[in-house]
C-alpha cells in the first residue's frame, strides 16, 4: 500500500515548507500537471518539477493532464520525475510513448477517466507500470469520491492478477480517510491524497493513519 499527497492543496506560496511537513513519510509526491484544455484548470510545467526535484528527495509521480501528451512527457523525465502518468482519452500512440518513457528509465502509467471504460486499456497493460483510474474528475482538488469507480478498480485488480501483471492500480480523487478502505478492499494498491493531507495539521501522522487503513482493509 502506497500514499502519494499530491501538492495540489498545497500552499504554492510556501511549497518547500509544505513538502517538509510529510517528513519522508509517503512513497511518492504526486505532481498534477494540467494545460487548461484537457482539463479547465492550470497548474504548471516542466520548470517547477524541476524546482520541486530540488528541493525533496521523495520521488516525483507526475500526472500529466494535458492534451497530446506525446510532445510534453519526456520534459518532465529531464526534469526529475520518476513516474509519468498520461491519459488514454489525450495520447494517439500511447504504447509508443509507454516504449519511450521506459527508454528513459522512468514508471509509466495510463491514466482513465470516469467516463472510460477498463476494457480500452486492458489490453495494452503490459506496457504500462501503473494504471491511475480517476475517482473524481480530474481537474480540481477537493471533490468528493465516486463510489461508483469501485467496480472498475475491481475488474482491473482481477485482470491484473489473472494476467500475473505487475501493474499497480492508483486510486485518484477524493482519498480520505473514510474512503481509502473502499478503494483497497476494491483492489487499489496505491492511493493519490490531496486535500485531506494539507488541510490536516499534521500532515505526517495523517499518511500514517491512511496507509494503516489501507493495509487493514486490503487483508480482508
Amino acid at each position: 500500500m502506497q500514499i502519494t499527497p499530491s501538492i495540489l492543496n498545497a500552499d504554492f506560496a510556501n511549497l518547500a515548507e509544505e513538502i517538509s511537513r510529510l517528513n519522508d513519510s509517503a512513497d511518492w509526491l504526486h505532481l498534477d500537471v494540467m494545460d487548461g484544455h484537457f482539463v479547465p484548470n492550470l497548474s504548471f510545467g516542466p520548470h517547477m518539477v524541476s524546482s520541486i526535484n530540488a528541493i525533496t528527495d521523495m520521488p516525483l509521480d507526475v500526472h500529466l493532464m494535458i492534451e497530446t501528451p506525446e510532445k510534453w512527457a519526456l520534459d518532465y523525465v529531464k526534469s526529475g520525475a520518476k513516474s509519468v502518468t498520461f491519459h488514454i482519452e489525450a495520447c494517439a500512440e500511447p504504447i509508443k510513448l509507454a516504449r519511450e518513457l521506459r527508454e528513459a528509465g522512468v514508471r509509466v502509467g495510463i491514466s482513465i477517466k470516469p467516463a472510460t471504460d477498463f476494457d480500452v486499456v486492458k489490453d495494452m497493460l503490459i506496457h504500462f507500470d501503473t494504471l491511475l483510474i480517476m475517482t473524481v474528475e480530474p481537474g480540481f482538488g477537493g471533490q468528493s469520491f465516486m463510489d461508483a469507480m469501485l467496480p472498475k478498480i475491481a475488474e482491473a485488480r482481477s485482470y491484473i492478477d489473472s494476467y500475473n501483471l505487475n501493474t499497480w492500480i492508483q486510486a485518484d480523487g477524493g482519498i480520505n480517510l473514510e474512503t481509502i478502505s473502499r478503494a483497497a478492499m476494491a483492489g487499489a494498491d496505491v492511493f493519490v491524497a490531496g486535500s485531506v493531507v494539507y488541510s490536516s495539521k499534521d500532515p505526517e501522522d495523517t499518511v500514517r493513519k491512511l496507509r494503516k487503513l489501507a493495509e487493514s482493509a486490503n487483508q480482508k
